[in-house]
């Protein structure tokens, strides 16, 4: 293993490089940290590299809101600008500031 910086922090939107979702990282994993039964079922040819961050998202798309599980290779910053719906949000950050969600501070992650 070796040691890498996150490329992104906590509070900072992104998107997905292949499919089609935004959201807030609201956690950061220095490598993969997911049950091998997750990384299983991704299809061969797509798995991402263990030995990278992992990001945990409070994302969105068209249809619905969730929480993600991404690596850094398939992440990029959001150029849409615009605020992240997910009605989660307020659980953890307390607004915007910089384009960069602020956590609340009694978010313990």
């Amino acid at each position: 293993m070796f040691e890498k910086e996150a490329r992104f922090g906590i509070g900072q939107i992104v998107r997905h490089r292949r499919f089609p979702f935004r959201g807030v990282i609201f956690d950061v994993d220095p490598e993969f940290a997911n049950s091998e039964e997750w990384y299983e079922a991704i299809p061969a040819e797509m798995r991402p590299r263990k030995d990278q961050p992992f990001y945990h998202l409070l994302a969105e798309n068209e249809q619905s809101y969730y929480v993600a599980y991404v690596s850094e290779q398939n992440l990029r910053l959001d150029d849409a600008g615009g605020p992240v719906e997910h009605p989660q949000l307020g659980e953890i950050f307390e607004g915007i500031v910089d384009g960069r969600y602020k956590p609340r501070r009694d978010f313990a992650h």
